[in-house]
């Protein structure tokens, strides 16, 4: 009694952690690492707004600023300061002295972004609306081939389900 009560919970586990597994699969995106200003990078007289509107920001993304460290730098600030162009309580410094710099978005908002002394005033700021990445409708079963991206987890997490239903079922 004890045995087969065991096994169906253990069937049961099984078929869950299958399932989710299978979901992840189908739900997954890799994060992308958007090249602030593309080729243009972060300097003075380039139009950022023109630039993030081609842009699409998801959760998880990343904004990569490359600029002279000896010149620039950059900070996230709320959108009062953003449209002031003022540096005064700023919510992160994100330079760390390399002059590149990355930042991860990790919550469906808009942020906001500057380079104090002054360069503000010379276009050094872009505004991002980050959104949560909401997958594309699955095309019918006998038109799709598979999931859009299985990672090293999911194959992992998969393989674990099946040696253990192979063991003990």
């Amino acid at each position: 009694m004890t045995r087969s009560g065991g096994v169906v919970w253990l069937k049961t586990v099984v078929a869950v952690l299958a399932t989710a597994a299978m979901l992840r699969c189908a739900m997954c995106r890799n994060p992308v690492r958007h090249l602030v200003g593309g080729k243009e990078r972060w300097k003075p007289n380039y139009n950022y707004t023109d630039w993030s509107r081609h842009q699409v920001f998801y959760v998880g993304d990343w904004l990569y600023f490359m600029y002279d460290k000896h010149l620039f730098n950059v900070l996230e600030v709320n959108e009062t300061s953003y449209r002031n162009c003022t540096d005064q309580g700023f919510i992160f410094n994100i330079s760390r002295g390399a002059g590149r710099d990355v930042f991860e978005l990790t919550q469906p908002k808009p942020y906001y972004f500057l380079s104090s002394g002054g360069y503000c005033y010379n276009g050094m700021k872009v505004a991002v609306n980050v959104v949560e990445f909401v997958p594309a409708p699955q095309p019918s079963p006998a038109l799709t081939s598979g999931c859009y991206t299985i990672t090293a987890i999911n194959l992992f997490m998969l393989s674990v389900v099946v040696v253990v239903w192979a063991v003990f079922v």
